[in-house]
């Protein structure tokens, strides 16, 4: 039984988004794909901030949005679901312990009750004995810690991330989301980032969006294992290039990869078929002369923390900078990777 159904169809100017998904109790989905693909719609039509134009959202067996008759919308206050952001919007007004036991409080639970509550919820998120600061007595990071109490202290029945993750220092962002991990256990919740350490640490399962379509589905792993589409590959930090099977191999143009996997050897004996060989820039060796190596155009040359990304037509390779002094865009370089560290996936 899914807690979470969704068809969303909303229609933008540019595409329609339609997307249609189940979440299972407990489970968290990640949303990824570029921007404007649509991630931050779906989670608004979710939330009940953005009407639907087609398709129907149920949560625990009940319908709450449904553009066809008979037409039903649930305001977003009554849907049981939760939205945290970027931005902690937490009341600049309240102390840190009345802002968590804010939604408690409106449901009816007793002040004191309320405020018991709100301390666990801060000591969980490990803020304890903070109740009594204000907001701007806080830190980014902290702040964000008291919205995720705030929001899992209102009992919700599913919980929606838009990136709250995006506006930290990369220190503090593991810190949250190592206590993310543990506060949403148990959690239905569906997370929109950019991030696949976020997706690879928080999700069960991973949707990649593009222009607005579902074009992959899976296990989070899975996925980044076996990317289905250019953008899934650049989620999940692989070069992907598309080919095909032939004598055991994959060839592309002047290029032939081999892969010491039993599984992509099994789909390269396969003459004919079309194959996407998937591999890490990081694992591209540049001015190769064996066997394997084969010649690529430059497309483009990008600085990297710790050394040069060189973009060429058929995939990329990260390599020092000393050894792009010479390279341009538009040179032909060799390129090659050690069959054991490429894979092959089917290629649509």
């Amino acid at each position: 039984m899914s807690a979470l159904s969704a068809h969303v169809i909303v229609r933008r100017r540019a595409f329609a988004v339609d997307v249609a998904f189940d979440v299972a109790p407990g489970e968290t989905l990640a949303i990824m794909g570029r921007s404007g693909a649509g991630k931050s719609t779906i989670l608004e039509a979710l939330a009940g901030l953005q009407a639907l134009d087609g398709g129907e959202i149920s949560l625990d067996g009940r319908v709450i949005d449904r553009a066809e008759r008979p037409r039903v919308r649930t305001d977003p206050m009554h849907r049981g679901i939760v939205l945290l952001g970027q931005d902690a919007r937490l009341f600049p007004h309240l102390s840190v312990r009345e802002n968590v036991a804010f939604g408690p409080r409106s449901a009816g639970v007793a002040a004191a009750d309320a405020r018991s509550d709100a301390d666990r919820w801060l000591a969980r998120v490990g803020l304890p004995g903070v109740g009594e600061r204000r907001p701007a007595e806080l830190s980014g990071g902290e702040q964000q810690r008291v919205a995720v109490a705030r929001a899992l202290a209102a009992n919700p029945r599913a919980v929606l991330l838009d990136e709250p993750l995006v506006a930290l220092d990369p220190v503090t962002a593991g810190e949250i989301r190592a206590m993310l991990r543990e506060a949403l256990d148990g959690v239905t919740a569906v997370a929109v980032t950019h991030d696949a350490v976020d997706a690879a640490a928080l999700a069960d399962r991973l949707l990649i969006v593009e222009d607005g379509r579902a074009t992959q589905l899976g296990p989070v792993r899975e996925v980044f294992a076996a990317p289905a589409t250019d953008v899934a590959a650049r989620i999940a930090g692989l070069e992907r290039v598309v080919g095909r099977a032939a004598g055991g191999a994959w060839v592309g143009g002047d290029a032939r990869l081999e892969s010491t996997d039993a599984e992509s050897r099994a789909l390269a004996g396969e003459d004919g078929r079309a194959l996407a060989a998937v591999f890490r820039a990081a694992d591209a060796r540049v001015g190769a002369a064996d066997g394997h190596a084969w010649p690529a155009r430059v497309t483009g040359v990008e600085p990297t923390p710790t050394g040069v990304r060189l973009v060429t037509d058929l995939g990329a390779a990260e390599i020092a900078p000393l050894a792009a002094i010479d390279v341009a865009v538009g040179d032909t370089v060799m390129l090659s990777v050690p069959p054991d560290r490429v894979r092959f996936v089917p290629a649509s």
